[in-house]
């Protein structure tokens, strides 16, 4: 079972499964996050369509993305939905099931390392940083950028939050994601130079407040570009908007220009 899962899943649950085997009314699969217990995905929960041969769609061993549609822990019955299952769905779900591998994985190594109990160490510091990044695999990923810091802040002890620290940064690729725009702006005023660092030192911190590191640089008076990076397009987009929208505001209370143009 997956750390932080609880034993069973829920009605709506997506998960990973593996097919164990086929027969001519469904699929039986073992649950990867849940212990490998046992479901069957019934032939009218393959296809939208009618299935006239049920091993076109699965075989044993391959890897499925299902919805749980009931479960019965007292008959240890799981009941599984493939048609219900969208793209986009089935695609968050790998991805998380990935990062959820790569988490416990790496989680293993320290406990290993600290010669700690996995499950303990879960139970008494792990799950501490739920509370602010939701996923085990989020949390690392703030300790690689970071430092130990991003998790002595929820409450892990210094000694295992420097371990979690090291071993993010080592193992974990950060792939970002820059996008850019240009800012024309100038002053009146006769400390303008003044006030256009100011702002974007302001603007700096809107963008590390969105998750996003910020590069500004001069094309030129009164044009810079404005480039933020972060992990995702739609994380970069709205640090992007929030860091614009900062500086625009700053300018408000200068006599001079402002004009934000997206590249």
């Amino acid at each position: 079972m997956s750390l932080g899962l609880p034993e069973w899943p829920e009605v709506g649950y997506v998960v990973i499964a593996t097919v164990k085997r086929v027969e001519s009314y469904g699929a039986y699969v073992g649950l990867d996050e849940f212990g490998a217990k046992e479901g069957l995905l019934h032939i009218s929960e393959i296809s939208s369509r009618w299935v006239r041969n049920i091993r076109n769609h699965v075989r044993p061993g391959q890897k499925v993305v299902l919805q749980v549609l009931r479960t019965d822990p007292g008959k240890g019955q799981v009941d599984l939905s493939l048609r219900r299952v969208s793209k986009d769905e089935k695609r968050k779900k790998l991805e998380e099931w990935k990062k959820g591998r790569k988490a416990e994985t790496l989680l293993t190594q320290v406990a290993h390392d600290l010669g700690k109990d996995l499950d303990e160490l879960y139970n008494t510091e792990l799950v501490k940083i739920y509370d602010k990044y939701d996923t085990l695999y989020e949390g690392l990923v703030a300790a690689s950028k970071k430092g130990s810091e991003a998790l002595t802040e929820v409450g892990i002890n210094a000694e295992l939050a420097e371990k979690l620290s090291e071993t993010a940064k080592e193992k974990i690729v950060i792939k970002g994601v820059t996008i850019q725009g240009i800012i024309e702006m100038t002053s009146l005023n006769s400390e303008g130079v003044e006030d256009i660092k100011m702002a974007f030192i302001d603007a700096a911190g809107v963008a590390e407040e969105h998750d996003a590191s910020i590069n500004i640089q001069t094309m030129g008076a009164p044009k810079y570009r404005i480039e933020l990076t972060a992990d995702d397009y739609k994380k970069a987009e709205l640090a992007l908007d929030k860091t614009v929208t900062s500086i625009q505001d700053n300018w408000e209370n200068i006599e001079g220009t402002f004009t934000y143009t997206r590249d």
